[in-house]
């Protein structure tokens, strides 16, 4: 039988118009097997799946200034999109350790920055959360920059197997380290209503905290649409608007998520710790997503303000611009403040 006898494999179909399985609705997933998708999504003004887009990278190197020689701490690591900018105007001589909680993710991302030629003479990656930072600042010898993402990054949003998202179904998990601690439909099942819409609010400004608490208190809920669907029902008396139902859907996942991981405990300690692990002259820059997180960046920023700890602050929250909002919606909700050390 010739070469020209032998049967084709055939290109790999997706399952309708709407396929089910994450691997088959991203084609981008697969660059080698579907070249330009990347562009194309990006083009629509969309993240691809299994990527992720990094938010005011030009601002948060103006208030950061990375030089040759210093010592960065990227506090949340991701992807690696801050990162990957930082490192090269630390080097000569600099060094930048990643740290991050997500076991799945950071494997990934450290073979990346690897394969762009950063060895461990430059990059470090440390999987711990931000109460181990004594610890690497003895390590490291302090900190000249210190970056913290506080968003959850698209890998995780986009793969439905983390239950980060009400858009496809999934486990209710929304846990950053799936390996540890209660998952949110764990965590559910133990709380009685008036703490549950008592999170709602503290944790998501939720509107309808009460009314969303009294239709999913008590339910076995255990995937992602089980409580999209609850919280939907609830809603529906209240004849809001789509994009009104939609932004619900956000905050209580959302709210959720910051329980489950117990993320504001986790940042006012990192707020505590950081200025013991700076350098003099030290700049610090905090990108968070929602009010929760930015009273606690801007209450602990301006407190070291007034007892000297910080020399100086950013007077007000910084904004993506308008194009990169455009660019990348997900940016929209985006704040940076920083803060710098008094020099020797």
């Amino acid at each position: 039988m010739s070469p020209d006898d032998l049967p084709r494999p055939r290109r790999p179909r997706y399952k309708g118009t709407h396929p089910r399985r994450f691997e088959e609705k991203y084609k981008e997933l697969a660059p080698d097997q579907h070249a330009g998708e990347l562009e194309k999504v990006k083009a629509r003004g969309h993240t691809p799946a299994g990527t992720h887009r990094s938010i005011m990278v030009a601002e948060i190197l103006a208030a950061l200034e990375p030089r040759p020689g210093e010592v960065a701490l990227d506090a949340t690591l991701g992807y690696g999109g801050h990162a990957r900018e930082i490192l090269p105007l630390l080097l000569p001589g600099g060094h930048l350790f990643g740290v991050d909680v997500d076991p799945l993710e950071l494997p990934r991302t450290e073979a990346r920055l690897r394969e762009l030629g950063f060895g461990e003479e430059a990059f470090t990656t440390r999987r711990m959360n931000f109460a181990g930072l004594p610890r690497l600042k003895a390590e490291a010898g302090g900190f000249d920059l210190v970056l913290a993402d506080l968003g959850v990054s698209s890998m995780q949003i986009d793969n439905p197997a983390r239950g980060f998202t009400w858009k496809v179904e999934g486990p209710l998990d929304l846990r950053l380290n799936p390996q540890r601690g209660k998952s949110a439909a764990d965590l559910l099942a133990t709380l009685d209503e008036q703490t549950l819409a008592d999170l709602l609010v503290e944790n998501a400004d939720e509107p309808h905290a009460e009314t969303i608490a009294r239709a999913i208190h008590g339910q076995n809920i255990r995937t992602t649409r089980d409580l999209a669907e609850r919280v939907r029902e609830a809603l529906r008396p209240e004849r809001l608007e789509e994009a009104d139902t939609k932004k619900a859907l956000q905050r209580t996942f959302q709210a959720l998520r910051i329980a489950v991981n117990d993320e504001f405990t986790v940042l006012d300690q990192f707020l505590s710790l950081l200025p013991g692990c700076m350098n003099p002259g030290g700049r610090v820059a905090i990108l968070t997503f929602h009010s929760g997180e930015d009273r606690r960046v801007k209450k602990a920023f301006l407190q070291g303000f007034r007892e000297g700890i910080y020399a100086e602050i950013a007077p007000e929250p910084l904004r993506a611009s308008p194009e990169e909002r455009r660019a990348n919606p997900r940016s929209t909700s985006a704040k940076l403040r920083w803060a710098r050390l008094p020099g020797m």
